[in-house]
């Protein structure tokens, strides 16, 4: 039995980012982007270090020094929901969401970290572990792909990570989507493939592609209008084929998102993203969220930082393994889960999340 480690006040919080360059040319249906910029954050608590990441901006990190270190200076490393209240309350004349939502969710993820450490769980244990795995889901298919590119994308996430579903880029240019997919489909045989237009298109022109979709069995349509249209998106729901689910939320960054978007009766499955949303706090408030309204969940993205809490959330479905993340959890984090037979599991013999950043690997990265 673990005894409480008792009086453990918060001590230094550090902050770095890092740029890393993409390994090809990338888009979607609203934007392009060479480089992923990742903002690590580090919490000290009774001889322990908590580790916490988000995918931002290296804008991030003096508000987190300043801003957010200070509202939490001093405070118990246990007490977690005083601590991210207290963040929440520190940038209301700043605005909860956006930047300030993504530091607050990298902070209070080393929190959760530096916890579990304290008490020498693994985090999923700590949460409550529902499940012993997490189905994932390969995600990237860029606008700025080749047809050999999305082959070769697909077919190894098909055959070397065995995913059940992969999921595209559209809507950059609508009318050669159908034979991207036709391309992607004749790649993965009966496997379920997803689409994600970035909130690109209107209403009319995602129900016109969503019929020639549904003739080549794509399962998922991921904001095909704008995840802010909420009567757009509920539309859709009654237009796109019955087979066809509607999936939004990753631009989700507080409870009260999640709500209006769970009320308005918007999506079939709502996406979080812990590394958005508030950490695993605000992620497990978006998982009760959908398990009050009865509606599947999705991890977005930064799989290795979701990995301990989808072992723990109800109604979890899957969890995106998008390209970018992937590659960069893998180069500069030790512990980053590998798929086998299309799930990733905890390792349970490490404490915290399991993660262990590699400075000196992505010290050529630093944005300075």
């Amino acid at each position: 039995m673990h005894a409480y480690p008792a009086g453990a006040p918060l001590g230094q919080i550090r902050t770095l980012a890092y740029i890393i360059p993409t390994d090809k040319p990338e888009a979607d249906g609203t934007i392009a982007w060479n480089s992923t910029t990742l903002v690590v954050v580090e919490v000290d608590a009774g001889g322990k270090t908590g580790l916490g990441y988000t995918y931002a901006s290296a804008s991030l990190v003096p508000l987190i020094e300043h801003m957010l270190a200070k509202a939490i200076e001093h405070r118990d490393a246990f007490d977690i929901p005083g601590a991210w209240l207290a963040m929440q309350r520190s940038v209301r004349n700043l605005g909860r969401e956006g930047l300030a939502a993504t530091g607050i969710s990298a902070v209070d993820c080393a929190l959760w970290d530096l916890k579990a450490k304290l008490l020498d769980l693994p985090l999923a244990r700590l949460l409550g572990q529902l499940r012993a795995a997490v189905p994932i889901y390969g995600s990237g298919g860029f606008t700025t792909y080749t047809d050999d590119d999305l082959r070769e994308q697909f077919s190894r996430w098909v055959a070397d990570d065995g995913c059940r579903w992969v999921k595209m880029k559209i809507g950059s240019d609508p009318e050669r989507d159908p034979h991207r997919v036709e391309v992607a489909r004749a790649t993965i045989g009966e496997r379920g493939l997803f689409v994600d237009a970035n909130g690109a298109l209107d209403v009319k022109q995602a129900a016109g592609l969503a019929a020639v979709f549904g003739e080549q069995q794509v399962s998922w349509f991921e904001e095909p209008v704008s995840s802010d249209d909420l009567a757009g998106l509920r539309r859709l729901r009654d237009l796109l084929p019955r087979d066809m689910e509607v999936a939004a939320g990753e631009y989700g960054y507080t409870a009260d998102y999640f709500r209006r978007m769970l009320e308005a009766g918007a999506v079939d499955v709502l996406q979080a993203d812990a590394s958005r949303c508030g950490g695993i706090t605000g992620f497990m408030q978006a998982a009760i969220l959908a398990d009050a309204h009865h509606i599947a969940l999705s991890a977005h993205c930064a799989p290795a930082l979701h990995l301990h809490v989808a072992c723990a959330v109800p109604r979890l479905r899957h969890q995106e393994w998008f390209h970018d993340h992937v590659r960069i959890e893998r180069m500069l984090f030790d512990g980053a889960p590998m798929p086998h037979d299309g799930v990733i599991t905890p390792d349970l013999s490490r404490p915290g999340c399991g993660l262990e950043f590699k400075y000196s690997d992505a010290q050529r990265y630093r944005a300075h």
